[in-house]
């Protein structure tokens, strides 16, 4: 077969896709992300050799983020997208080859770009080519940790805040899967990655609250107005930030969609009046939200789903996000911001959004917000007011079996309180959960770019009962995964020494038996259960 995907959590019969991905992944699109991801790897020991010789290049580690970002799962399906990040590549990893005094290798013939041609090269270096499956397993962990790892650098690299460390070991841990490393040489690089992780997710909260500010508690509306709108999905907060700038006095509203929500929890976007409220639900919901909407979409980052007629003409990609056919708006100049002129005037010939529902959604509860209650936090513990806090962040998904996370929450005692980031949180943020003596049964720190804050207030609490054990505080992990970013999450929560996590609705595909037993016996990762006696379980810190 030339396909072969099992990166996300709807890898098929929890295998792998082989014909089709679920997310709308083509045969030849998976190609040519194999081909990509292959060929960074190259350009990443290049990369190595360079700083060897004293001789780096600083714009690799940037340009191999980019890259890596639009591989992740519903991120980016244009293949001519796909083709010039490919040629830039070869291109970038010739050029340092020459800077070094080695001659190219490029075969001429092969990289044409013909589908044929992709096709059979995709198969050679595709996930398969790597017949150990143990290996393979942590090969593909580590790689799907760096994606992630990527994702959020870029995020922060948007906002100006880089850390060399961080490209470093991208670079190091691409360069490392070509070699033929003992298990446990893999293992440990896999670790790294979540130590390196941690730092990543740290730079980009440093990043957004320098730019935006600390979030605070927000009620945000629901409803709609009678202006014409845009809605903006996706994570890209400067993105954000460059649409609401351009389109003041517009007449236009704008909404936000699935992971932008908390974004109406910064201080810097409250002074924006046609900053109205949120529209729908998580990214899995879009094909019918985005028809209602009536006005012109903007996909910021992952997360767009196979693109409908309904609403085609008035949809918009930017950043490492494409699909075939789709209006794509270039990357802001040196110094600029992006243009989004065309959206705005689109959107002042459309009809007012299609209202789906009415009331107001909290959000903000990001670690900041968390501290400044800590006092209250801390009291409602040792008063026995709050006996346990269950973290359920990660991402949502289509498959009905992850309703297991609106029942938990509802099936959840009065006295736990439940630690959200990402879009996970749309199984049960709509829930009257209610609050224990002023504090919120559902803290919803944000996106899935903000899981920083759980491992933040995690920590702080160790910190503030002087306990030795992260796994001695009160909280139990039951977390919902779909995509790399989530991956990355899981590692920084293992170097951080974060046991017992259970994980669903299914373990991930690419965890070989032997991978997935070593974690369990490490860890105790184990997949999620029956409702009932997993609530049980953990609040009986089991």
């Amino acid at each position: 077969m030339s396909m072969f995907c099992f990166q996300c959590e709807e890898a098929t019969k929890g295998t792998g896709c082989t014909t089709k991905g679920i997310c709308g992944k083509t045969e030849s699109i998976a190609v040519q992300h194999d081909l990509l991801v292959y060929l960074l790897k190259g350009l990443a020991v290049v990369a190595e050799e360079a700083q060897r010789q004293g001789q780096p290049d600083a714009s690799v580690g940037p340009f191999i983020a980019q890259a890596l970002f639009a591989t992740i799962t519903n991120a980016n399906f244009d293949p001519a997208r796909f083709n010039s990040l490919i040629q830039a590549t070869i291109a970038k990893r010739d050029a340092l080859k020459a800077s070094l005094g080695y001659q190219s290798d490029r075969d001429e013939v092969s990289w044409t770009g013909s589908p044929a041609i992709y096709a059979a090269k995709g198969a050679e270096v595709g996930v398969l080519s790597q017949p150990n499956e143990d290996l393979r397993s942590l090969r593909e962990l580590l790689v799907y940790g760096v994606k992630g790892m990527a994702a959020y650098t870029d995020h922060a690299a948007i906002l100006g805040l880089e850390k060399p460390e961080i490209y470093a070991f991208m670079i190091k841990a691409l360069a490392a899967t070509t070699r033929e490393l003992s298990i446990d040489e893999m293992t440990a690089l896999v670790m790294e990655c979540g130590a390196v992780g941690v730092t990543a997710m740290a730079l980009l909260d440093e990043a957004n609250t320098r730019a935006y500010g600390n979030p605070e508690i927000t009620q945000v509306k629901l409803g709609v107005g009678t202006r014409p709108g845009i809605l903006i999905s996706g994570h890209d907060l400067k993105d954000l930030q460059d649409l609401l700038e351009q389109s003041v006095d517009s007449g236009v509203d704008i909404y936000t969609h699935s992971e932008m929500l908390p974004a109406h929890a910064y201080p810097a976007f409250k002074r924006y009046p046609h900053f109205v409220g949120n529209y729908g639900n998580a990214w899995w919901q879009q094909d019918k939200e985005f028809a209602a909407f009536n006005g012109p979409i903007l996909m910021t980052t992952n997360c767009i789903t196979p693109v409908k007629s309904a609403y085609r003409d008035r949809i918009y990609t930017t950043g490492m996000t494409g699909w075939p056919g789709v209006k794509h708006i270039a990357d802001r100049p040196e110094g600029g911001a992006k243009d989004f002129s065309a959206i705005i005037a689109q959107a002042k010939t459309c009809p007012p959004p299609i209202e789906l529902e009415q009331g107001e959604i909290t959000t903000g509860c990001a670690h900041a917000q968390v501290m400044a209650l800590a006092d209250q936090v801390v009291d409602a513990v040792k008063t026995g007011a709050i006996k346990r806090f269950v973290v359920m962040g990660g991402c949502d998904g289509r498959h009905k079996e992850r309703s297991y996370y609106t029942d938990v929450a509802q099936a959840l005692p009065q006295d736990a309180v439940i630690l959200t980031a990402g879009c996970a949180k749309y199984r049960f943020n709509k829930l009257d959960l209610g609050n224990i003596g002023g504090i919120p049964r559902l803290l919803d720190a944000g996106q899935c770019n903000d899981s920083y804050s759980l491992a933040f207030v995690a920590l702080k609490l160790k910190e503030v009962f002087g306990l030795d054990d992260i796994n001695e505080l009160p909280i139990s992990y039951d977390i919902a995964w779909y995509e790399q970013k989530a991956i990355i999450v899981l590692l920084a929560l293992l170097h951080l020494g974060v046991k017992h996590i259970r994980l669903g609705p299914t373990l991930p595909a690419f965890l070989s038996p032997n991978v997935a037993k070593v974690l369990i016996e490490t860890f105790d990762i184990k997949p999620i259960g029956r409702v009932e006696e997993d609530v049980t379980a953990m609040m009986a810190a089991a």
